[in-house]
């Protein structure tokens, strides 16, 4: 009977994607991201981290003061990596393009690790509700720094250009 080798070789081991819940606050709780300039340059960011497939993003809001996200990374990309990319490129963005000079991001961030299906769709629902809570609007969809903003928007669009085709047919 032959002996396991008792180490693994990394290269060997296949990590799968991960979707982890992720909340990071600005630098003293500044509100930041409550001007629709800094919120639309967060939203921007997220877009092209997204297109350039360095994560997937299910979920998000932009609060004045934090951001929540539900997020997916590669099992090549750790979910500190994909943090370091939002809050870095944030940084560099807010900096460069709009003339800001002091910290933006508090140290770290909090993640939970998503697990099933019930935790994705708790962590959506407390995402969505975020706003509404803190007293920013009715409802998530009338928030306009948010994933559930943004899909009804989309949707709408979508509806208008059908209805355009139906019409000039």
């Amino acid at each position: 009977m032959s002996k396991p080798a008792r180490n693994a070789n990394p290269s060997h081991i296949v990590n799968s994607s991960r979707t982890f819940f992720v909340s990071t606050k600005t630098c003293e709780g500044r509100a930041l991201l409550q001007s629709e300039r800094n919120a639309t340059l967060m939203i921007d960011l997220l877009r092209s981290y997204v297109a350039a497939r360095k994560f997937q993003l299910h979920d998000f809001v932009i609060m004045p003061n934090h951001v929540h996200l539900l997020i997916t990374v590669s099992g090549e990309m750790t979910i500190e990596k994909a943090v370091q990319f939002i809050k870095g490129g944030f940084s560099f963005r807010l900096k460069k393009e709009l003339g800001y000079l002091g910290e933006v991001w508090q140290r770290g961030f909090s993640q939970v690790r998503v697990r099933d299906q019930q935790s994705f769709l708790r962590h959506r629902r407390y995402i969505a509700e975020n706003p509404v809570k803190a007293g920013l609007v009715e409802s998530p969809e009338e928030y306009p720094y948010g994933f559930s903003y943004l899909a009804k928007r989309k949707a709408a669009g979508a509806k208008a250009r059908q209805s355009g085709r139906a019409e000039s047919a």
